[in-house]
């Protein structure tokens, strides 16, 4: 009866897929060759209980009114350059303007000239009063006593109009930034309004009946957490909906800003789906939940990846923990002087490949000396997880291996790492495509840290499947960054629009805001670059960007379009082979996925295209880790039939090849009808039935060849009769026959 008594308040839905995060507020640090679009997708974990029913959502819905009118934002695109900026470069200015600092890890420490004792303090102060924060990378400030945050750039104009008037420090109003327009601020005022009312209306668990508060625990499996944890992270219940509630506090006088809720849905196969939702959106939710609870004498703590690990964390161990609000998706550089103060940094972010890869990644930009990992495994799960199963918190976490190794290595440190690959196979493979399976079947996912060459004849739709290509991961959470110098950015979106939305908006524009809108919260980003473009600029773009959103794949459509603005007396193919060696070291470094579209050599039309035919030297198919080529059988009386060859796999050697039909109308490519074709996957040498399958190349010749002996036939068959006398004579007397008939063919 309490079961069915406490399902019956659920009565709204949320889609599973969806996860609220919109548009980012325009912000002046962002460099001028990115423009963005972003998301969050959730990950489902643990195993729901079997007497659950099933189909049934544990959830909230959200009741804001989101209202989207169209505007052009120019103050996501800026017109001039950014040079990349150093840290020798910031220390060397610091010092040219007395301003003592401190070297931290990610960032330098200074006094804030936007307090009143700020300059002029020796540089032998303690470091606690030393609370403006400079990013190493890209000289992004912030004053944690104000607030007040900002770009390198308005970091110098600032020191420049003290040293100029001659103050002692300036208002923390002085940085006035882009004027709200009227809409920004009405969206403002509702999101606060709305996290006043959720908070408000939410209970805390310590004031719920025990078998509520437990049914509860049990679904959002934190049956282990006490009331006294949650009490003690402000963690309530939104009863309309059902949902956990965590909340944001900061700023100086520790008020509310906004929060996130946790809602579940049960699924097939007995498990259970996460979906969070956060007010205000995401793109402005920075919140390190946890934070307030962390002394300023604390010099270790926990990062987890989900607000119930910390919960789990902090119960088990008593270390100080936090949950970063992305989760494994991204770390935003604006949290890291907040975690500066820590001499110990273990990531704990989860129990999979994905969480560890994401750890790895993460430890570059709090600094590798000071970060533990825990591995993930089958000993090791999530700190949840780890709780449920009664294992001992703290000395896994004790247990956790330095982030930073040595030059050289021996098996006995890799062996670990070598036994996780092999116990997480699936993992290990990357991210499977939902629109091409028979790409899984051959590549076996797409993977960080790989180049992918891809090349096709001119006109086939290699930029048309690339971009169906990458949106396909990208609705998976894979951030990407597109780099398209042959078409602008508009162009490329209206196509990955049509491709998202599988239909052509232009016959359904009430439709458009709609889509958009779902569109806009994919972790998308494109470059402003268009036409020829030195590497160098191109280079610099994609690291900032990975700095900033953890892009974890980009595409670069194409190469020949970056060798323009190079020294015209080197050789060109040497240009070519510097560019693909950049693109390598780039990928490796950064661990991540580049696709890099070149243009074949010229072909004859009926010869298909192999590894060979790729521009170039043979440099561009040595380095790359995959090789892809659309291939293109132009037919006389139909379009072209296209098929995708995998002609190189270097994570497990599978190559072949399948067909694929392209959507006008939805500017898609799939697979064909079951049975029409068979997907042919080559290996090295001879496997079993290899005899009995028949390459695509082979099937469209048969059809070609069927094609033009169907028409044949059709010739030869004498033609009706008309009042012409040339028309009604015999084929076989051969005399007033039209030209091309009555000619019998082979």
């Amino acid at each position: 009866m309490w079961m069915s008594w406490f399902l019956k308040g659920t009565t709204c839905l949320l889609q599973v897929a969806a996860r609220s995060t919109p548009r980012m507020p325009p912000q002046r640090c962002l460099s001028s060759s990115l423009v963005r679009v972003l998301t969050k997708p959730h990950t489902p974990r643990f195993a729901i209980p079997s007497n659950y029913p099933q189909g049934q959502l544990w959830g909230m819905s959200l009741p804001i009114s989101c209202t989207r009118s169209y505007k052009k934002d120019t103050k996501s695109i800026l017109d001039f350059s950014v040079d990349p900026i150093t840290v020798t470069d910031i220390k060397q200015y610091l010092r040219s303007k007395d301003i003592p600092f401190h070297d931290g890890y990610s960032c330098l420490h200074a006094p804030s000239m936007f307090l009143d004792s700020a300059v002029g303090v020796p540089a032998d102060t303690g470091r606690e009063s030393f609370t403006m924060f400079i990013d190493k990378t890209t000289g992004q400030f912030l004053c944690k006593e104000t607030l007040v945050e900002g770009s390198w750039e308005d970091l110098q104009d600032c020191l420049e109009v003290m040293q100029k008037e001659g103050q002692a420090s300036l208002s923390p109003h002085v940085l006035l930034g882009y004027p709200e327009s009227l809409e920004e601020r009405e969206e403002k005022e509702q999101e606060l309004r709305e996290v006043q009312r959720i908070w408000s209306s939410a209970v805390p668990f310590s004031d719920l009946p025990d078998e509520e508060a437990q049914l509860v625990k049990t679904m959002f499996q934190i049956s282990k957490i006490s009331n006294a944890t949650l009490k003690k992270f402000a963690v309530r219940l939104f009863k309309p909906t059902k949902s956990l509630v965590f909340p944001w506090f900061g700023g100086r006088d520790s008020s509310l800003r906004g929060v996130k809720l946790l809602s579940a849905q049960s699924m097939e196969g007995g498990t259970v789906a996460y979906t969070e939702a956060t007010v205000p959106k995401a793109g402005s939710y920075h919140n390190l939940f946890g934070l307030p609870l962390v002394g300023r004498m604390d010099s270790e703590v926990v990062l987890t990846g989900q607000e119930v690990d910390t919960l789990a964390v902090s119960q088990a161990t008593g270390l100080p923990s936090v949950a970063l609000p992305r989760g494994v998706n991204t770390l935003p550089p604006a949290l890291l002087p907040y975690l500066e103060q820590f001499k110990r940094v273990t990531l704990w972010l989860g129990g999979d490949m994905r969480s560890w890869e994401a750890s790895k990644i993460f430890s570059r930009k709090l600094g590798l000396k000071r970060c533990s990992l825990v591995r993930p495994g089958e000993f090791q799960p999530c700190p949840l997880e780890a709780l449920f199963q009664g294992r001992n918190l703290a000395r896994i976490v004790k247990a956790s291996i330095p982030a930073a190794h040595k030059s050289i290595v021996s098996f006995r440190q890799l062996r670990e790492d070598v036994y996780g690959e092999l116990a997480n196979t699936e993992q290990v493979a990357g991210v499977k495509w939902t629109r091409f399976p028979e790409l899984n079947r051959i590549m076996k996912g797409h993977r960080k840290g790989e180049l992918t060459v891809f090349t096709g004849p001119t006109g086939s739709g290699k930029t048309t499947f690339i971009s169906e290509f990458a949106l396909d991961l990208c609705m998976q959470g894979v951030n990407t960054l597109w780099g398209s110098f042959e078409i602008n950015n508009v162009r490329l979106a209206k196509i990955m629009l049509t491709q998202f939305a599988m239909q052509r908006l232009e016959e359904n524009l009430d439709q458009y805001d709609s889509w958009a809108d779902r569109f806009e919260d994919l972790p998308l980003y494109f470059m402003t670059f268009h036409g020829q473009q030195n590497i160098k600029a191109v280079l610099d773009t994609m690291q900032h960007a990975v700095y900033l959103y953890d892009i974890s794949h980009v595409i670069i459509d194409n190469l020949q379009f970056m060798m323009g603005q190079e020294n015209l007396s080197v050789d060109k193919f040497a240009v070519q082979d510097h560019i693909i060696g950049a693109f390598r070291k780039f990928a490796t470094n950064s661990s991540c996925h580049v696709t890099l579209i070149i243009h074949p050599r010229k072909e004859e039309d009926d010869r298909e295209l192999q590894t060979a035919s790729i521009f170039g030297t043979a440099k561009a198919s040595q380095e790359a880790d995959n090789v892809l080529i659309l291939q293109e059988k132009k037919l006389v009386t139909c379009p072209g039939r296209r098929s995708l060859q995998v002609a190189k796999n270097r994570f497990d050697g599978d190559v072949g090849i399948f067909p694929l039909e392209f959507n006008k109308a939805s500017l898609t490519f799939s697979a064909p009808v079951k049975g029409k074709h068979k997907l042919r996957k080559v290996k090295g040498d001879k496997g079993e039935g290899s005899d009995n399958e028949e390459s695509l190349g082979e099937t469209l010749k048969k059809e070609e060849t069927t094609v033009k002996k169907e028409k044949l036939v059709k010739l030869e068959r004498p033609p009706k009769a008309t009042k012409t006398p040339r028309a009604v004579k015999s084929p076989a007397a051969g005399k007033g026959t039209p030209e091309g008939e009555g000619k019998k063919q082979p």
